[in-house]
């Protein structure tokens, strides 16, 4: 059972897209905005879930079914949500493959490598490539969600750590592209702890998790969502081409074994 809800809220009349916005990060991420009284479209594979998270959020809360490597869908999905609502104000790339269960560089195929490169990095650019015409009508921001693993890495994480590094590049070159009518920033968060609510209260991280970070925690969807909101808002308008990093400081940590 999906048990995440947002209170009720006035629409504030601008529309954002969210995509893999059916659990995890893009769930939290479409709750912030929509409490914020924004329109959300929530995008994703899982069309199940989908269209169930978005009668949990509400009114303010449209599903689209899409494969974000695929330009037909994307092509379809956007003219849906134009025919819908009139216009979009935001784009926020979520959808990725993060596959936990990594491959050795010997074992790893080429048809996974160009898998995860299409939908992690391609994704990004064939929903900026269609969105544009109509964020730029509204002077509208771009969100991609990035990754510290961009900068760092574990074994065993090429095509993923590959993807990322490359959104990144992308994200400041669409900021040069786009502008100045389009701001595109990059979020990147750290070790999130994306589960569904009900399995973070029934199976909590340990202490150890948490004191591991230099802010004493690990991070939360929510923490990602409030850092993507202002990057969307007029706060942020002078902003764009730039990184945010939300990890809890873990990435300026020294560690020595």
């Amino acid at each position: 059972m999906i048990d995440w809800s947002v209170a009720e809220s006035s629409h504030n009349g601008r529309v954002a897209l969210v995509t893999g916005a059916a659990r995890g990060i893009g769930l939290g991420i479409a709750a912030w905005l929509i409490a914020e009284g924004w329109q959300v479209v929530l995008t994703d594979l899982d069309r199940v879930r989908g269209s169930k998270v978005a009668k949990v959020l509400g009114d303010n809360a449209w599903f689209v079914g899409m494969d974000v490597s695929d330009e037909v869908q994307v092509t379809l999905g956007v003219a849906e949500v134009l025919g819908q609502f009139g216009r979009l104000d935001a784009l926020v790339c979520n959808a990725a493959i993060a596959d936990p269960h990594n491959t050795t560089l010997e074992s790893l195929s080429l048809q996974h490598w160009n898998r995860v490169l299409a939908v992690n990095l391609g994704g990004p650019m064939l929903l900026a490539k269609h969105c544009a015409p109509y964020l730029r009508a509204h002077c509208g921001a771009i969100v991609n969600l990035t990754s510290t693993r961009a900068g760092q890495s574990e074994p065993d994480t090429e095509a993923y750590a590959a993807s990322k590094g490359g959104l990144l590049a992308l994200t400041h070159a669409l900021a040069m592209s786009l502008g100045p009518e389009i701001r595109v920033n990059a979020v990147s968060p750290g070790w999130i702890d994306a589960r569904d609510p009900s399995v973070r209260r029934a199976e909590p991280l340990s202490e150890a998790d948490h004191a591991q970070h230099p802010a004493g925690r690990v991070g939360t969807v929510e923490d990602v969502a409030a850092a993507v909101s202002w990057l969307l808002s007029k706060n942020a308008g002078f902003v764009t081409g730039q990184e945010f990093v939300v990890d809890g400081g873990m990435t300026k940590k020294m560690i020595y074994q």
